[in-house]
């Protein structure tokens, strides 16, 4: 039996745009859309709120906070995952690339650095596959190269877990993230309760590992991104240079650069600049780095990832709208842009024929009040 929904009298978010009209979503799919402000008999009257392509996270370490809510608690997983997809779903995101991270410590006790990736990739797997959760999960590996393990937890993954972005990265103190090596310490003492003596000594043992294993893990990243057919992604470059080694490689998204300098030189070798919704919605990086808002105002900023906070995304797309004037293109941001780069061409727009995944919100003194979401014509929040 056929399944239609008609939402009308609505503010359409379209790639370039924003128009008056409706969609007629049937069986899932966008199947009509029409401009006016009519609303048909059953339809849903909108009464102008906006609807959107549901959002799409590239980059989101949010899993984690729900797998370990306290510092050495850890919460059942499958129940994190159910906790974790609700959230998203609850701030109007679609589509989410789980990003875990791949490269353990496990020689030194000063931090909890050990694996886990697999275990979780597969808990992912096994709850999408059972229809279990709200929207669309796909599986996004940070590749942490100061470490000791990168390698043999790369090769715990192949094409067949259809990995959807790998990402290069490298947080060895005194460059990228933590050029200015107090951030780092403030950050870290923070965590742990380390004395300097033992932030001291933490910061030598991973210069060791770096020395030791920083450019055998960075080949075998790029090498393993081949092997599972993923997007590449760098992260926290802060030079040009650094850019210039990402386009080598064949780097397609740089997560977060660190100044003004690598972002322009990333435009300049075709790769796209993802920032965080935090630091747009703060006003500054928590590391000292460049502002988000700064890359916007140059047209240096392509994409937002919520990143640790994931309301920020929808909010974060609506403040870019509002500063550039054009609400089409700051939702672009989080719809279409990720999607193209991440080659997902059935979603991200609002188009006849594609996914209905759908938002709708309204402004309530500038801020972005979810109303509903909808993954594949289904409501999820």
């Amino acid at each position: 039996m056929t399944q239609e929904m008609i939402l009308a009298n609505a503010t359409l978010v379209l790639p370039t745009e924003t128009v008056t009209g409706s969609v007629v979503v049937r069986d899932g799919v966008i199947a009509e859309m029409d401009q006016g402000r009519s609303v048909p008999h059953g339809a849903v009257d909108c009464a102008g709120d906006f609807i959107a392509p549901g959002l799409i996270e590239l980059h989101t370490d949010n899993l984690e906070r729900h797998m370990s809510p306290r510092p050495k608690v850890n919460w059942p997983h499958q129940a994190a995952i159910v906790a974790h997809d609700a959230e998203l779903a609850s701030v109007g995101i679609t589509t989410v690339f789980d990003a875990l991270r791949v490269g353990s410590i496990l020689t030194d006790g000063r931090r909890d650095y050990g694996k886990y990736a697999r275990a979780v990739a597969d808990e992912i797997l096994s709850m999408r596959d059972s229809g279990g959760l709200r929207i669309s999960h796909h599986i996004h590996l940070r590749a942490e190269t100061c470490s000791e393990t990168l390698v043999d937890e790369l090769a715990e993954f192949g094409p067949e877990d259809r990995i959807g972005i790998v990402s290069l990265m490298d947080h060895t103190p005194g460059q990228r993230q933590f050029t200015d090596i107090s951030k780092f310490e403030g950050y870290l003492r923070g965590k742990y309760a380390m004395d300097p003596a033992a932030f001291e000594a933490y910061v030598q043992f991973l210069y060791g590992l770096h020395d030791k294993f920083g450019k055998r893990h960075e080949e075998a990243t790029v090498a393993a991104a081949k092997r599972f057919g993923a997007v590449l992604a760098s992260h926290d470059d802060s030079t040009a240079a650094q850019v210039v080694t990402s386009a080598g490689y064949g780097i397609h998204l740089a997560e977060f650069p660190t100044t003004v300098e690598a972002a322009r030189a990333n435009h300049k070798h075709g790769i796209a600049n993802i920032m965080g919704g935090p630091n747009l919605v703060r006003g500054g990086s928590h590391s000292g780095n460049v502002a988000a808002m700064e890359l916007a105002d140059q047209g240096l900023l392509d994409i937002i990832s919520s990143d640790y906070v994931p309301s920020s995304l929808l909010l974060g797309a609506v403040m870019l709208g509002t500063v550039w004037g054009d609400m089409a293109r700051g939702l672009h941001t989080v719809t279409a842009a990720p999607a193209r780069y991440t080659n997902l061409q059935d979603r991200g727009r609002l188009e006849v024929g594609l996914q209905a995944d759908m938002i709708r919100f309204r402004l309530t003194e500038g801020v972005p009040s979810l109303r509903a979401a909808w993954h594949k014509g289904v409501r999820s929040a």
